[in-house]
């Protein structure tokens, strides 16, 4: 009876109040600390950098008080000069919170070097695309005197003949000689 009496009596009933007072005025300036704190509503637009050098994209990064952060630059893309951005992440346009990585992929200054897969003595039908899953290019084609037709005899880089597992760059032209079902006389 003791505990009921307490819980409606003029003292606790006083002190509740002051303690929900204190609670919300803390509630309140936390989240106006908050706010301040993390820049509600403020944003910065990325800017484009693809194509941009490096160099450039991260000075540009910088004035905009945004991090650059390059990840993986294995892929090369012809269409833009070594080292330049090729990929950006976020997209140009979107907006973010200052301090923000972006992270860039690099063009590498040439295409990755990829051991020539072994076709000698296989078909034309089977070798072609070995090698073009792989990223070679299929340059010309001769014919020499051999009874299997079709049959890869030869492949050539430059008008040099090369060994299965020499490295090439991707996108090579390999130059292909096959055989014309005609016996060697």
């Amino acid at each position: 009876m003791n505990f009921i009496k307490f819980l409606f009596s003029k003292s606790f009933i006083k002190q509740l109040v002051f303690a929900g007072i204190a609670l919300a005025i803390f509630g309140f300036l936390t989240l106006k600390w908050l706010k301040s704190y993390t820049n509600h509503g403020s944003f910065v637009m990325v800017p484009a950098l693809t194509g941009k050098t490096f160099e450039s994209a991260k000075v540009l990064l910088e004035d905009l008080e945004l991090r650059s952060e390059v990840q993986d630059s294995s892929n090369y893309n012809p269409n833009y000069p070594k080292g330049a951005v090729i990929e950006q992440d976020p997209l140009a346009g979107s907006q973010v919170k200052e301090d923000r990585k972006i992270y860039l992929i690099l063009n590498p200054s040439a295409y990755k070097t990829l051991p020539v897969p072994d076709v000698i003595r296989r078909t034309f039908r089977q070798a072609k695309p070995t090698l073009e899953a792989l990223g070679f290019k299929i340059g010309a084609t001769t014919y020499v005197d051999d009874l299997g037709k079709d049959e890869v005899l030869e492949l050539r880089h430059k008008g040099q003949i090369i060994e299965a597992g020499r490295l090439l760059p991707k996108t090579s032209k390999i130059d292909l000689v096959l055989g014309n079902g005609v016996r060697k006389q």
